[in-house]
Parts: structure tokens; C-alpha cells; sequence
């Protein structure tokens, strides 16, 4: 799945009249260079939810071939990652697991591998991590465990699970590995963050990892300066 419904609202200007997904680097959207991803390690069916200018994003899918099957899930309230998830849930029926993508991340971190560590793994979902600056932060334990969170708004760190030996803080790089009983384990269809149901689910002893990435070249193309090329 591809999470393009958000609001690109960090964009300024460059969303006014276009989707976040549309929006160029390099000469081509951001919504190709991740699905070219996808296509290249090996995916075939795709579902990308909608939402800001979603008819932008329905006409460019239908008149661009990436090679991929692609389906659409259109959120006439926007239900962030959590909800829009949830929503898209039918797609996946009958997948062992799936991969997640947002899609204003650009990089060149080895989906394939992600993939196969985390069927090998056993994890409920496997979230590529790297240590590096920013605002919010996962605190993962010595066995890769996801414990909790921390966030510069906050007084403490919210942590959910008794953590197996030293806690650090790493960014989340917007890519997971999910497997299918992930969606069962979701609350039903609203507006919440993904993030918040890794940390009820940890918290309730189910096996959040992470998968740290440290070494890809990594970018959230959130803000205008971030819209270049890796």
C-alpha cells in the first residue's frame, strides 16, 4: 500500500493546486518514484488511498503504466495512516504479509530484504528504522523490540513495554512490513495514526520490531528544500 491521501500541507505552494503524490522531483512525481520502487522489488498489485485533489491522482494512475496493478482507496474524510489502513484492509485478504510505503519518502533501502527479514522473523510488523535527528522518535530495546515513543512535545518518553536491555531512540523511515493478522489487531475504520496502534499492540505483547537501516540513502520529502533528488 501507498500512503497518498495526506494534505501536504508542509509543502506550501506546491500543493495549492496539486496532490502531495504529484508533486515533482527530479522531473517525475513523487508517486512514481515509489511505485517504481514497489515494481522493482518485485510487487504486483498495489492499492494507493486518495484524498486531497484525489482526482488528480486517479487520472495520472490511469493514463501512467508502472507496471503494477493498481487499485485505488478513496477516503472522502481523511483517515491518516492508521484508518486509511484499516479502510484498505480487503486488498490484503488472504496475504501473508504486506509492505507499506508513504509516499513522500525517497530512498534506496533494500525493500526485498525488508521483506524477507521479516517472514523469516515471525513479527506482527517490521518498521525500518535509522538513527538520526528529528522531532518523534521510536524507542527500540537491545532485541529490536519497538517499546514506545518520544517526542520533542513531550515532558516523558511514552513507553508501553518493559524493554530487554538498553532503550535508544530511532527515526521511523514511513516503510513497514505488516503481517495480515496486523489488520485484524486495528481498530475499525476512523481517523488515527498507524503509530498508535504499534504502540497499543506492543504494549499488549505482540511483536512490534524494528529493522534498522542505518547506511540507505533516506529522504522525507516533507518541506520544499527536501524536493531533490536523492
Amino acid at each position: 500500500m501507498v500512503f497518498a491521501a495526506g494534505l501536504g500541507s508542509r509543502l506550501g505552494d506546491a500543493t495549492t493546486n496539486c496532490p502531495k503524490a504529484l508533486v515533482e522531483v527530479g522531473g517525475r512525481p513523487l508517486l512514481e518514484h515509489v511505485l517504481g520502487r514497489l515494481q522493482a522489488a518485485g510487487v504486483t498489485e498495489v492499492i494507493v488511498n486518495v484524498h486531497h485533489f484525489a482526482d488528480q491522482v486517479e487520472t495520472w494512475l490511469q493514463a501512467n503504466d508502472c507496471g503494477l496493478k493498481v487499485a485505488v482507496s478513496r477516503e472522502k474524510d481523511l483517515l491518516d495512516t492508521g484508518g486509511g489502513l484499516k479502510k484498505a484492509a480487503g486488498f490484503f485478504e488472504g496475504e501473508g504479509c504486506f509492505l507499506v510505503h508513504n509516499v513522500d519518502i525517497l530512498s534506496d533501502i533494500d525493500l526485498v530484504g525488508l521483506v524477507s527479514d521479516h517472514r523469516k522473523s515471525g513479527a506482527m510488523a517490521s518498521l525500518a528504522v535509522m538513527p538520526r535527528k528529528g522531532s518523534r522518535y521510536l524507542m527500540v530495546d537491545a532485541g529490536d523490540t519497538v517499546c514506545g515513543r518520544r517526542r520533542d512535545d513531550m515532558a516523558e518518553t511514552d513507553l508501553r513495554r518493559e524493554p530487554f536491555g538498553e532503550l535508544r531512540p530511532f527515526g521511523f523511515c514511513g516503510i513497514q512490513v505488516l503481517s495480515s493478522g496486523f489488520l485484524d489487531r486495528m481498530p475499525p475504520v476512523s481517523r488515527y495514526s498507524i503509530t498508535d496502534t504499534y504502540l497499543d499492540l506492543t504494549g499488549a505483547g505482540c511483536d512490534i520490531r524494528a529493522v534498522r537501516v542505518d547506511g540507505a540513502r533516506w529522504r522525507d520529502c516533507g518541506r520544499p528544500e527536501d524536493l531533490r533528488p536523492l
